[in-house]
């Protein structure tokens, strides 16, 4: 008799369902949200389970490794499949969710998601904790900014260096505002120095990291924008083709077809939102500096900006650079422009 295993991992007590091949529950359970005890739970069952399910969380990665590592048959989930398959429950809770994620592993209807290495993970920390700071930033500038507004004190155009000045040139005679322009200005200053040193810490980091270095050198793809999309792809060979790069980041149209009606609409933005921008910043770059080695990419693009304007130019050569640079990954090649495709445009390397 085949078994089946259903986890709805939550912050301290994850519910777990053991199921039959036929569908029937064995047994439910609460087990703390750790690899230890959700490894002893299954082996104290004395039976093999063929599938174990875990839906892609915060958590669910780091147990995913340590069960993996134990020699447990789990598979990570997607969320959006895991969702829209409990859109009918009309009940929704841990248990339940549990129950239908073992069910989902005794059907075979799911679709696995690839768990992403340490160095990956600790890649893509580092990019978010450094974008936080960044926005952060950037809200105590525009606080500052709307607070004098309302005073008629205008900041206007300034500087990394000028703006604190400016700041303080503007609040002088007024206690109040000298007040919250101080408790800004200090905090501002701790963010900008923080988010200085992350920045630093990432261009080394791309530097000294071989596949973003491989990227970087692809016209318009700086150390960021590799970093970002280096992370996300961890290995390559996951993907059967390079092609698939572009749906698997939400570049590609969304398509509805039934019975008379066929809807071709926008860009889907499923998958990695930060890829993706990091990918439209690139094509919006390419698109608009003098850059050397790109004629051929740049002007694929043009045209079809002169037939369907700039913004979807940039959508589809943001999708191209994401077949291109996981080509170049696969390959372990640097971009070279003299070699082209059928479709008239790119990529890939040799040297």
């Amino acid at each position: 008799m085949y078994h089946y295993a259903g986890i709805d991992v939550s912050l301290e007590c994850s519910s777990v369902c053991l199921v039959d091949g036929a569908g029937k529950i064995l047994r439910e359970t609460k087990v703390l949200s750790e690899p230890e005890a959700l490894i002893g739970w299954f082996g104290s069952l004395g039976l093999t389970c063929e599938r174990i399910g875990l839906e892609a969380g915060p958590l669910s990665q780091w147990l995913y490794a340590a069960m993996r590592d134990a020699g447990l048959a789990v598979e990570l989930l997607e969320t959006r499949h895991v969702r829209d398959a409990f859109k009918a429950m009309p009940v929704k809770s841990d248990r339940n969710d549990a129950r239908g994620i073992a069910q989902l592993m005794r059907l075979g209807w799911f679709r696995p998601v690839h768990c992403k290495s340490v160095a990956s993970q600790e890649t893509r920390a580092i990019l978010t904790a450094r974008k936080l700071l960044q926005s952060k930033l950037q809200d105590v500038e525009n606080s500052l900014r709307g607070v004098l507004r309302g005073f008629g004190l205008k900041v206007g155009k300034t500087t990394e260096r000028t703006f604190a000045e400016r700041i303080r040139e503007l609040v002088a005679g007024h206690p109040g505002l000298e007040l919250v322009a101080k408790a800004l200005l200090q905090a501002h200053a701790v963010l900008l120095q923080e988010f200085k040193s992350l920045d630093r810490h990432t261009q080394k980091l791309a530097r000294a990291q071989p596949s973003a270095k491989l990227l970087m050198t692809t016209p318009s793809v700086g150390p960021i924008v590799a970093l970002t999309y280096a992370a996300a792809i961890d290995d390559p060979k996951r993907f059967r083709s390079s092609k698939a790069t572009g749906a698997h980041f939400g570049l590609t149209p969304r398509k509805y077809q039934s019975g008379e009606t066929d809807y071709t609409g926008r860009i889907s933005k499923i998958g990695d939102a930060s890829v993706r921008e990091a990918l439209y910043q690139a094509a919006h770059v390419m698109l608009t500096k003098p850059l050397k080695n790109c004629s051929a990419l740049k002007s694929w693009a043009m045209r079809i900006a002169n037939r369907a304007g700039m913004r979807k130019a940039k959508v589809a050569l943001a999708r191209k650079l994401a077949v291109i640079l996981h080509r170049m990954l696969a390959d372990a090649k640097p971009f070279n422009p003299e070699v082209k495709n059928k479709a008239k445009v790119i990529a890939m390397a040799a040297t």
